[in-house]
């Protein structure tokens, strides 16, 4: 079982930067791929980005390719998630989960969630 806390979330202006943290306990955190999502108020929650469990590969959302990376500490049991050049359309609660692979991009096939941090981006 992986308990998942994020942090980091807030204000900011079209064209700057936050960095996300997500960080989870329970002694199996480097076994799990880990991935970030998000939703946007009356949207479905969407996929944005992956990393293996050692943080060799990872997988992101073409809508945020080249702006968001993705890198975790598995010696601190946390997962981080640099967002620069931030835009408007990047408004949601911001998610992290653990699942079985970095391949995977659906909702249904992570196990375990946090509860999500706001981001907003003022134009």
């Amino acid at each position: 079982q992986v308990q998942l806390v994020e942090s980091g979330g807030g204000l900011v202006q079209a064209g700057g930067s936050l960095r996300l943290s997500c960080a989870a306990s329970g002694r199996t955190f480097s076994r799990y791929a880990m991935g970030w999502f998000r939703q946007a108020p009356g949207a479905e929650r969407e996929f944005v980005a992956a990393s293996s469990w050692n943080g060799g590969s990872t997988n992101y959302a073409d809508s945020v390719k080249g702006r968001f990376t993705i890198s975790r500490d598995n010696a601190k049991n946390t997962v981080f998630l640099q967002m620069d050049s931030l835009k408007p359309e990047d408004t949601a609660v911001y998610y992290c989960a653990a699942g079985a692979s970095w391949r995977l991009s659906r909702v249904y096939e992570y196990a375990y969630w946090g509860q999500g941090t706001q981001v907003t981006v003022s134009s």
